[in-house]
């Protein structure tokens, strides 16, 4: 399954998004997922992402990685990899593996009615949630992929995602 967040014109995602600001949480130890962490870890090295301001625990929140290749960000068939996780109300915790410490990017969205794509509105605007690592702001459209690159540079790094909601 691929996001479809390459389908979303500059000007729907002006429309329905406002930009927030991220905030970084630190290193977890190397060797342990934090406590409600779902995912996978397997990798030779992995993510924790706190998504958060989750509306309500329905569908799944889906979160995809994206290698640090401008031309792949977005662009369907373009994702490394997809995870589906439960949503949380509030905060939902994710587990992210990655093929190595290195710079990725992460885009996310709730797919409240879990039919495995981000809905959207008759006018092409998104009617579900959605964010990206560092929190650019979405005012003027998607943003920039420098926004969005995140340096994994250790197994274990944390990171918080704002869901977004039109």
């Amino acid at each position: 399954m691929k996001t479809k967040f390459s389908q979303w014109g500059k000007a729907a995602v002006a429309a329905a998004a406002v930009g927030v600001g991220g905030l970084a949480l630190g290193a977890a130890p190397a060797h342990a997922a934090p406590a409600g962490c779902n995912g996978d870890t397997s990798g030779k090295s992995w993510i924790y992402v706190e998504v958060a301001g989750v509306k309500n625990s329905n569908g799944y929140v889906t979160l995809t990685l994206y290698d640090d290749d401008r031309s792949k960000f977005l662009a369907s068939g373009g994702s490394r990899d997809v995870e589906r996780i439960p949503a949380q109300a509030g905060t939902t915790k994710a587990c992210l593996k990655l093929p190595s410490n290195g710079v990725w990017a992460i885009a996310v969205y709730h797919d409240e009615n879990a039919n495995r794509k981000i809905d959207r509105s008759t006018f092409g605007l998104p009617t579900e949630g959605f964010g990206f690592t560092n929190n650019p702001s979405t005012v003027a459209g998607l943003p920039a992929f420098r926004s969005v690159r995140l340096n994994v540079a250790k197994p274990g790094l944390a990171t918080r995602i704002n869901m977004r909601y039109p």
